[in-house]
């Protein structure tokens, strides 16, 4: 989609999911489309991993979640625009739409939640605006440099690990428009959610429709936008942790070859208090172990002072 196309407005409801969509205007005139569930609880503010959505979670779109979510999605994906600037984009573009949803729903500092390079704008928030944020729940991410922690679990050694990242991604950038083609031709249902569960990629799932309807919405982006997103999200370097004095927790997946558990751990052992805990999961943890993530959550909620 381009910047002067019109912006696609969901559904304003997802039936039978705690889901509301709604408009929200970032500080260089961007309109992302935002997303809630509603619920009451506290407020948590997710930075979601690049280019993905609502349905990659599904303990919090259960109306008894006990947690009020508000999240958006990037900038080109999931009928957000893409900025009239298609260079401003990646983790600091990201940061700033972070608060621009944060001061549409009038709250004025939560706990900060991010998956994969999420956890890269949840760390970026917490330096910037420290006074807009009460905790950080962390999963499958690092604070920055994400694209040198991939590759870890299948023995890459760390000095090649981002310049085969990143090369990977400029020629899928590359040739990204031929493939969107193909992509977006793929059938997605329980035959292929069933391939991918048990691919090693990724593993079987509780609730495979939740699944296949995240994995088709992800599929809409195209892939050479995508790929930009994510050349211009691995500029970012890793955050000074020295000033995060907030509850801090990390969650990881033992098998994630996308965010490495032992960056993940010795982060938090350089965060005062934080704590680490490693489960039997991919990257796609929150879609893999939606109890044990959403237990974790409240489990750090449990710790921020009210």
């Amino acid at each position: 989609m381009s910047a002067a196309q019109t912006l696609h407005v969901a559904p304003s409801v997802d039936d039978g999911l705690a889901l509301r969509h709604y408009t929200v205007t970032s500080g260089d005139g961007t309109r992302l489309q935002a997303w809630t569930n509603d619920v009451d609880g506290p407020t948590v503010l997710l930075c979601n991993g690049l280019g993905t959505n609502p349905y990659s979670w599904p303990a919090l779109l259960d109306p008894a979640c006990g947690v009020r979510v508000i999240s958006w999605n990037h900038r080109g994906t999931g009928g957000s625009e893409r900025p009239v600037d298609t260079e401003h984009v990646g983790i600091d573009a990201f940061a700033e739409d972070a608060i621009a949803v944060l001061d549409d729903a009038g709250v004025d500092a939560c706990v900060l939640m991010g998956w994969s390079m999420g956890v890269n704008t949840m760390f970026e928030v917490a330096v910037r605006h420290p006074e807009r944020v009460t905790g950080l729940f962390a999963v499958g991410g690092v604070p920055g440099d994400t694209f040198a922690s991939m590759l870890a679990p299948v023995f890459v050694p760390r000095p090649t690990r981002k310049p085969i990242t990143v090369n990977a991604a400029r020629v899928m950038k590359l040739i990204g428009k031929p493939l969107t083609q193909i992509a977006s031709r793929l059938p997605v249902g329980p035959v292929s959610i069933q391939v991918m569960t048990h691919s090693g990629f990724m593993l079987p799932m509780p609730d495979p429709e939740l699944a296949r309807r995240a994995i088709k919405e992800f599929l809409t982006t195209p892939i050479d936008w995508y790929m930009h997103l994510a050349l211009h999200s691995s500029l970012h370097l890793r955050v000074s942790l020295r000033t995060i004095d907030v509850p801090t927790s990390f969650l990881a997946g033992k098998y994630d070859i996308l965010a490495s558990s032992h960056d993940m751990s010795t982060a938090a052992e350089r965060i005062p208090g934080a704590t680490y805990v490693e489960i039997g999961a991919t990257h796609f943890i929150s879609m893999e172990k939606p109890t044990e993530v959403h237990e974790a959550l409240l489990d750090l909620l449990d710790r921020v002072p009210e």
